[in-house]
């Protein structure tokens, strides 16, 4: 088959590799029909990433058909349609049991770290996977769900509603700003109304990002390049912050930009993927009462959310919005990396 396969950072190739085998009672093999690119994968590609070694082939998001099962599988069958988490689960662990699968203590990949694809073990960027724990990892697709609406919910649908909204204890009648307005920030503005966001404020560089944002659920959009951002930020909560600040970019400037908008009492959620240290100013959050959360999505609401999906409840399809084929890969890794210039949000590959 052939596959996207890391060569060290800044190297990748769509190259033939050995296909997949089932390698314990639990496993499936998935053909691969839908994947796509994570701005994960690029933090991979930069070098971020030291524990992805050389020859993995990444992605951990995908769509695929079940084509072989393993011995003790007993839910799943050869052409079942199904959503593939991007988080393992082994279901019977100590945390697994608590619904905390982003640390699933199943020795696959590592035991205690649930993101295995692309990572620990070969990804979804190929035309076969196999896929441990099956049972647990995947997600039977209903019939009136595309591909192209479910793969967004092997990763940025609940990474922005778990880690962005959950964890940012939204409730109805706040005022969330989200801070990057990229696939998973949308995520968290798409999902902030289902427990009551009164206004959603998307924050971003990009102007055309901040446009598409409004698509998603933005009452109010800040360019942050504008020298006055805080300022219209501020005008939009009577000057006193905001009650959730999401964090979904991943650098240090965006994460102070959250502990400076939010207002006593309230939370900063950090969502993004941080590769340098950032500076806390624990001096000055103290008095204020900040609660700071942060975490691993735990794909633990992925079956709720695809309900809503399959409702219309939330616009999964509009987060697509570039197309390639596989044998387009690289060319499309080259349009995702290039966001700000294609204006691309996901890109869809499929076989």
């Amino acid at each position: 088959m052939k596959a996207l396969v890391y060569g060290g950072p800044g190297e990748k190739s769509w190259t033939e590799v050995p296909d997949p085998t089932i390698q314990n009672p639990s496993d499936v093999i998935v053909k691969v029909d839908t994947t796509t690119i994570c701005g994960t994968d690029l933090h991979i590609l930069k070098g971020d990433v030291p524990a992805v070694a050389k020859g993995r082939i990444l992605g951990h998001e995908g769509v695929g058909t079940i084509t072989e099962i393993g011995a003790s599988v007993t839910s799943l069958k050869v052409g079942d349609r199904v959503i593939i988490s991007c988080i393992k689960s082994c279901g019977h662990c100590a945390n697994c049991k608590t619904g905390l699968y982003s640390h699933c203590l199943g020795e696959e990949g590592t035991s205690g770290i649930g993101w295995v694809f692309g990572h620990l073990i070969d990804g979804t960027q190929a035309e076969f996977v196999r896929v441990p724990y099956a049972e647990n990892s995947l997600h039977l697709l209903p019939e009136g769900v595309s591909d192209q609406q479910a793969v967004m919910l092997s990763d940025i649908l609940p990474t922005g509603f778990e880690i962005g909204v959950q964890y940012g204890r939204v409730k109805p009648g706040d005022t969330v700003a989200v801070i990057g307005a990229g696939p998973v920030g949308l995520a968290a503005i798409s999902t902030a109304g289902l427990y009551g966001a009164a206004t959603i404020i998307a924050v971003d560089l990009d102007a055309n990002r901040l446009e598409k944002s409004r698509e998603f659920g933005a009452t109010d959009v800040v360019l942050s390049s504008d020298a006055d951002w805080k300022e219209q930020l501020m005008l939009l909560t009577d000057g006193q912050g905001v009650d959730v600040a999401i964090e979904a970019v991943g650098v240090p400037a965006t994460f102070t930009m959250c502990t400076d908008i939010v207002r006593p009492g309230g939370t900063v959620a950090n969502v993004g993927v941080h590769g340098k240290a950032v500076e806390l100013h624990v001096e000055d959050l103290w008095i204020r009462n900040i609660n700071i959360s942060m975490g691993l999505v735990n794909t633990n609401t992925t079956p709720m959310l695809l309900k809503l999906v399959a409702q219309q409840k939330i616009p999964a399809d509009s987060f697509a919005t570039h197309h390639f084929t596989f044998d387009e890969f690289m060319e499309a890794y080259d349009t995702f990396a290039r966001a700000a210039e294609t204006k691309a949000l996901k890109v869809v590959i499929t076989a």
